[in-house]
């Protein structure tokens, strides 16, 4: 027995124990095989039907006399009366009370149910509905026109009780009473069903006046594009073609600015073309064209450039379909107006068109779409409209001033302090110089070096004052230039070789010093070489040598080394070739320079050995071209010397290393020196010398 304490207060003085509910453990299938009978839904589901007990149904009760069906009636009535105080608010049960009293040809009552439901819901047209339909089936017509009116009246707004009053009226024949309905629910301004459903009643029995006094009504009171349509169809029905033509007119100029104008334009349009007027047509879709958004004219230009090729000429052609494709174009720049390729195109449509008011009219529109971002990136193809815009007003129009213009206000618009494009400032300066104005182009290439120096403004300013022969301002320039971007190696080689064209042989070699007592560089191995060409040219080997040793105190690049000893061989092929000279003399001169070419090759090989062990491939190379200078010396060349030092080539693999660990093994080449070979074997025998001394020990 479970104690007090036990017990849960949520469920009395019983335990949890005593209230948990025992579930059925689930039965596991022990055997899952697949049975030897097998039953299909089909079976089952028959066996289900024929199982399936007999439906109990009450059994029929026929009413003999006059006392019986009292009761029958007084017991339904009850049951109807206790249904609806239940359900008040339910309209089927009311329903079916009247239905069933109409049932029984008892009228009065039926119809003091009706009244109490609409006492009840006045506002559900459904009751009204089946009230009036009652009163037709039982061809009470005065009833159910009072029913009727009395609907419509309450429930103006609801079409479907119009609709089966203004029927029932027309089916009796009474079509004046229809016509009055239809004028009553026309003060209502119903939507356009109702009025052409009240215009159709009038051409049903040929009021064609009517009809067209209702369509009169019709357009003012829903003044939209299909109405008006309508309208002009139904006198183009009736074969009053002027009056059709003054229905569109009149449309035009009501909605001529509406979003669907362009419905109207192509109906009138169509209109005049069946009426042969090709000229009218053509008139209105041209007016169409200028005055609707070109957003919304697709339908409009298929249909005129229709019209022009089944009865225009061929400018006419050409000129629908040139507006096609502006309507096109228009399309994609109002979709994406910073799409600059789209305004491209559609500037060498119209260029191609001629007309230069448009032409100005689509580059102003063009440049008008600034890049939000001040990022040159997103300005490269934007300054191009700029660029050929300038270029039509220079070129195409041959107006010089705007073109002046266009470039002042894009220098303008440029941001300097973040970017710029020297484009832009060497053709406004261009420009300048075409017009024989060389002091404005000088004031505009001095503004972009002041502004924002860029390597291509420098060189053609240098370039435009070179070509006119003034040489100071060259150098000026060059200062300017050298000052902006000392580390600019191709500066300073331009700078020395306008001094050495105007054979001023020590300020080019002043201007190569300075170059090269830069503390950075862009590319110091061309000016070191141009340094070295110049020497040579001007025949000072020892100072050519001197700029070799200290370039070799500077790098110790491979090609460094191979530069100087090619340098020095060169001195013997001019020794050797040489004929004035006394053989003697030659012959010790050239073993010199021999001796000088050998020592600086033992001086990178023992660099490369001692200094930069891991750089194999570099001695290896060297070891080649020393090979080749000694056997191109002839009878003072010894190949033996560098044939020893050769390597060999030897494949090796080595592992590769990802980031996911091993990828497996890759080939390569290695070098074997001599030297390396011997010192290999040194430590080995040192290896097995301490070997045997531990083993002694």
């Amino acid at each position: 027995m479970a104690s007090f304490k036990d017990a849960d207060p949520t469920v009395g003085f019983l335990t949890r124990k005593d209230v948990d509910v025992m579930l059925p453990r689930p039965t596991r299938v022990k055997n899952k095989t697949p049975a030897p009978i097998q039953i299909t839904a089909e079976q089952i589901l028959r066996e289900a039907r024929e199982r399936q007990e007999a439906e109990i149904r009450p059994p029929k009760q026929k009413i003999i006399d006059p006392t019986e069906l009292a009761d029958y009636r007084l017991r339904k009535r009850k049951e109807f009366e206790d249904q609806i105080r239940r359900m008040r608010g339910n309209v089927r049960d009311w329903i079916k009370y009247a239905q069933w009293e109409e049932s029984h040809k008892d009228f009065e009552r039926a119809r003091s149910v009706w009244e109490r439901a609409l006492e009840l819901d006045h506002r559900n047209p459904t009751l009204w509905h089946n009230y009036a339909e009652a009163e037709m089936k039982n061809k009470f017509i005065n009833h159910a026109r009072k029913v009727w009116d009395r609907a419509v009246t309450l429930l103006p707004r609801v079409d479907q009780i119009w609709y089966k009053y203004i029927h029932m009226e027309d089916f009796i024949g009474n079509v004046a009473g229809a016509r009055q309905i239809y004028e009553r629910w026309m003060n209502w301004m119903p939507d356009q069903q109702g009025w052409l459903s009240f215009i159709k009643f009038e051409l049903r029995y040929n009021e064609i006046e009517r009809a067209r006094a209702i369509f009169e009504r019709f357009v003012q009171c829903h003044p939209k594009v299909g109405a008006w349509i309508r309208y002009a169809k139904f006198e183009i029905k009736n074969g009053e073609v002027a009056r059709a033509r003054n229905v569109y007119e009149r449309a035009v100029e009501i909605m001529g600015d509406d979003e669907e104008a362009e419905q109207l334009f192509v109906a009138f349009a169509e209109f005049e073309e069946r009426c042969k007027e090709t000229d009218g047509a053509r008139r209105i879709y041209k007016f169409a064209l200028d005055h609707i958004p070109k957003r919304s004219v697709e339908d409009l230009y298929k249909k005129f450039v229709g019209l022009e090729k089944q009865y225009g000429d061929r400018q006419g052609i050409e000129d629908a379909i040139l507006g096609k494709r502006r309507f096109q174009y228009e399309d994609e720049v109002r979709k994406n107006p910073l799409n600059y390729d789209s305004w491209f195109d559609y500037i060498r449509l119209e260029e191609s068109a001629g007309n230069k008011d448009r032409i100005r009219e689509v580059y102003e529109r063009g440049i008008a779409n600034v890049p939000p971002v001040p990022e040159k990136r997103y300005w490269q193809r934007y300054i191009y409209l700029w660029i050929n815009y300038a270029l039509y007003e220079e070129l195409d129009s041959g107006d010089m001033e705007r073109a002046r213009d266009v470039y002042r206000e894009c220098l303008q618009l440029i941001p300097h302090k973040k970017f710029s494009f020297a484009k832009i400032w060497l053709l406004a300066a261009l420009l300048e110089i075409r017009q024989l104005n060389l002091e404005g182009a000088r004031k505009i290439l001095g503004t972009a070096i002041g502004k924002s120096p860029k390597d291509k403004i420098f060189k053609k300013y240098i370039e435009i004052e070179l070509n006119l022969g003034n040489f100071d301002r060259c150098r000026k320039l060059y200062e300017k230039y050298l000052h902006w971007s000392p580390e600019n190696c191709y500066a300073w080689t331009k700078y020395a070789e306008l001094e050495k064209s105007l054979c001023e042989t020590e300020r080019t070699r002043a201007v190569f010093e300075l170059a090269i007592a830069q503390p950075a560089l862009d590319m110091p191995e061309l000016l070191w070489k141009a340094y070295i060409d110049f020497e040579l040219s001007e025949g000072e080997f020892e100072r050519a040598r001197e700029l070799y040793e200290r370039l070799l105190d500077r790098t110790k690049h491979l090609k460094v080394w191979i530069s100087y000893a090619k340098f020095e061989a060169s001195a013997i092929v001019e020794a050797m070739c040489s004929e004035d000279q006394n053989q003697d003399y030659l012959r010790e001169q050239t073993k010199q320079c021999v001796q000088r070419v050998r020592r600086i090759f033992e001086n990178a090989f023992n660099y490369f050995r001692t200094s930069a062990p891991e750089l194999k491939e570099e001695r290896c190379l060297l070891l080649e071209e020393m090979l080749n200078v000694e056997a191109s010396f002839g009878d003072l060349g010894d190949v033996s010397l560098v044939q020893s030092k050769l390597p060999k080539k030897l494949k090796k693999r080595r592992p590769i290393v990802t980031e996911d660990g091993p990828a497996g093994y890759e080939e390569y080449i290695d070098y074997s020196f001599p030297e390396e070979a011997h010192t290999q074997n040194l430590k080995i025998l040192e290896a097995a010398y301490m070997w045997k001394k531990r083993k002694v020990v």
